[in-house]
């Protein structure tokens, strides 16, 4: 049973003057700014999440308005009005439960009210909490007041859902926006409360109660509160996951890396592990979007690849990675059976995260064919791709005709065609697409491309007159030749091999799309 006089950690850490309020600086310098000039307006709008400190700072605000000496920012915590108006016995600030109070009957009571004044105050302050509950004409009715009240009264209006408010009530007030605090800060003022209230937190736990709040202090506390009083006075992370079903920080870092680097067994463990210790698969699924998140915009400033997932991915393989991931937050729920939902949309995130473009095949493979020699009068190989393993089966990529000479094989090929002389721009003739070819579907048509000018390599090789395989010097000779890396690159992006060297006529070229 609690003890006589108990409070929450909520009440009573509550602050009680701008020094101590946390995470909303701009609100604090807005209104410390206007106390000290003297130019404080009739009305005041607070929007924001729950438990960001509105109500808390339209307190301090009437405290600061009705202090001895006042209007003045830095006021006495001792002095007898502000403790009646911390203890909700001052006369002349009143507090107005909104959800309570709503209809046009109670708005023209607060009319009433203003034109008499205060009395042992110099303003009357209104403070009117979740004042979107009010009904329409219950705003009508407070629009002449909000527009010209008495020179005494003072209005303060707190809502969550700004966009219920009346544009004419707005227009009105001034609108001071409070932002939800950031993990860090309420992380901070968490270790600051359990070493004031004597108790043994690690940092770990204190994160962990900062992301379940999601940018409300009041929230934070409250989970606090609770978490003390399931653990004592020693606090854990695993405490923390156990009540409120959150995964470890190591547990979404090894989900990440399974999906990067294409691990489905791995990733599967740790769902089987998620079900088992009784996760909530929304909010898995909530921190690891902030992961992939996080890993985009890594890898759009330093240049189109990031590894902060646990393998290199590129932007574009990020971007569907994170599309995959919210598509699949409706069917986990709203699903019929949320941890299969959950575990077809992480074996889809894989897939999202293996495929490339072709575009983007093709810009790797000609950077890493780019700057070569091509010097006049040289014998000249151009690496062409022959094929290419697309997402679907449909988009096959081929520069040059099947040859007769050169049985097809089920791996991927990389032939390396070979000209007597000049540069192969040069043999290219006009493009020619015939009006059989122009009519036919998307899925029939092949995609012929070759690499633009600058990726061509152009090396001095042997000359081959006839198709030359493995183990024969001409091919051998032809692939050393090759810029260093090249071979490995083809391999690593497309698994291309090489299997055959034959020259090609000119006329059976094509040019680049």
């Amino acid at each position: 049973m609690s003890e006589p006089g108990f409070q929450v950690i909520a009440r009573r850490w509550r602050p009680r003057c701008f020094d101590e309020l946390v995470g909303q600086e701009h609100i604090v310098r807005t209104l410390r700014n206007a106390l000290e000039t003297k130019r404080m307006a009739h009305a005041y709008l607070f929007i924001g999440p729950r438990g960001t400190g509105k109500t808390t700072t339209a307190r301090i605000l009437a405290k600061a308005l009705n202090c001895a000496g006042g209007p003045k920012p830095d006021f006495s915590l001792e002095d007898p009005v502000c403790l009646a108006i911390e203890q909700g016995n001052c006369l002349d600030v009143v507090e107005i439960d909104a959800a309570s109070n709503r209809s046009i009957e109670d708005a023209k009571k607060i009319r009433d009210e203003c034109q008499y004044a205060p009395t042992n105050c110099p303003f009357k302050v209104f403070i009117i909490d979740e004042v979107h509950q009010l009904s329409k004409d219950a705003f009508n009715a407070l629009l002449k007041t909000l527009e010209e009240p008495p020179p005494w009264v003072k209005f303060i209006l707190a809502t969550t859902e700004a966009d219920k408010i009346l544009p004419t009530i707005t227009s009105r007030c001034q609108r001071l926006e409070f932002h939800p605090i950031s993990e860090e800060v309420i992380a901070a003022q968490l270790a600051r409360i359990v070493k004031a209230d004597g108790v043994t937190a690690d940092q770990h736990a204190l994160t962990a109660i900062a992301r379940l709040a999601s940018g409300g202090m009041r929230d934070s506390q409250s989970i606090l509160d609770q978490v003390i009083s399931f653990s004592g006075k020693k606090i854990t992370e695993a405490d923390v996951l156990s009540i409120y079903g959150l995964a470890s920080v190591q547990q979404v870092t090894d989900l990440c890396h399974g999906i990067a680097t294409c691990d489905g067994k791995k990733v599967l463990a740790l769902c089987d592990a998620f079900h088992a210790e009784g996760r909530d698969l929304l909010r898995v699924l909530a921190d690891l979007q902030v992961r992939v998140r996080a890993a985009t915009l890594d890898s759009v400033r330093s240049g189109g690849t990031s590894a902060q997932l646990g393998a290199p991915l590129a932007t574009e393989q990020l971007v569907r990675l994170l599309e995959c991931l919210q598509e699949g937050e409706t069917g986990i729920r709203h699903g019929l059976s949320p941890r299969a939902n959950f575990e077809v949309t992480l074996l889809k995130a894989i897939e999202q995260s293996r495929s490339r473009s072709i575009d983007l095949l093709i810009k790797d493979i000609a950077a890493a064919a780019a700057g070569l020699p091509r010097e006049p009068g040289q014998k000249k190989i151009r690496t062409t791709v022959a094929a290419l393993a697309a997402p679907e089966p449909s988009a096959v990529a081929s520069v040059v005709e099947p040859a007769a000479a050169v049985a097809p094989t089920p791996s991927r090929v990389v032939d390396v065609p070979i000209e007597d002389s000049g540069t192969l721009e040069d043999s290219l003739p006009p493009l020619d697409i015939d009006a059989a070819e122009a009519e036919a579907s998307s899925s029939d048509r092949r995609a012929d491309f070759i690499f633009p000018g600058a990726a061509l390599a152009s090396l001095p090789v042997a000359e081959v007159g006839k198709t030359a395989f493995p183990g024969e010097k001409e091919f051998v000779e032809a692939v050393n030749a090759l810029p260093p890396g090249l071979k490995d690159k083809l391999k690593d992006t497309i698994g291309a091999d090489f299997t055959a060297l034959r020259p090609i006529p000119a006329g059976k070229l094509r040019r680049p799309l």
